[in-house]
């Protein structure tokens, strides 16, 4: 070790991507336990701060792990929609949706061509049919058709998602399951108790083992299997 070397402090030298990885993703994690204890407790002033920092913190933690672009891309649309959604306005809605909406088609080039059984394929396109035909009547007449699209590719994704594996394959059915809570708040059915809570926590799970799997699948495959 030269004399300069043995001169560094410890706190100034390299952070190896590892453990820079693992930082952010304990950021990321100690975030989203504030945004949901202050979901729990009604504090709104607490998820109005964690919110527009999840996946800002996600984004960081897959960078260090090699990420490909497209990746990248739908979580940053995914806290486009996180920060559209925190404005109580009808337009801030349709905004979101459409920022998940880029989101999702990201993640569909994302995972590629690769094969998904036709019964999981029946079995979503049962979903979408029989969900989209039952909120209907009960959605406001200017966003039935912008939900009907939205669900299209929503279902698509959370379908496609399976060819990355389980993890992958959880990540998309949670989204799909948050997603449907929100469009029955849109349609006034009833809800369970805290559903801002429930919709928080199946969304970041979703989002996280979203980006994994991908990330995991990438790793096992040279990057062959999911698009750069």
């Amino acid at each position: 070790m030269s004399a300069t070397g043995s001169r560094t402090p410890s706190w100034a030298r390299p952070v190896p991507d590892d453990t820079r990885g693992r930082v952010l993703l304990a950021a990321f994690a100690a975030a989203g336990v504030l945004d949901l204890l202050s979901l729990l407790a009604g504090w709104h002033l607490g998820h109005v701060l964690a919110k527009p920092l999840l996946m800002p913190l996600l984004v960081a933690h897959v960078v260090t792990r090699g990420a490909p672009r497209l990746l990248v891309a739908a979580l940053l649309f995914g806290w486009g929609g996180d920060l559209a959604l925190l404005v109580d306005a009808g337009p801030a809605f349709l905004v979101g949706m459409g920022s998940f909406a880029a989101g999702h088609v990201c993640y569909l080039v994302l995972f590629g061509r690769g094969r998904t059984h036709p019964a999981l394929v029946g079995a979503y396109a049962a979903a979408l049919v029989g969900t989209v035909a039952l909120l209907w009547g009960d959605l406001p007449g200017d966003l039935r058709v912008p939900v009907a699209g939205y669900s299209l590719l929503l279902t698509a994704m959370a379908c496609r998602a399976g060819a990355l594996g389980t993890r992958a394959a959880i990540g998309g059915a949670l989204f799909l399951l948050s997603d449907t809570l929100i469009a029955t708040g849109v349609a006034d059915w009833p809800q369970p108790p805290r559903p801002d809570l429930w919709i928080m926590a199946t969304y970041l799970a979703a989002q996280y083992l979203l980006a994994t799997g991908a990330l995991a699948s990438r790793q096992a495959y040279g990057g062959s299997v999911i698009q750069d």
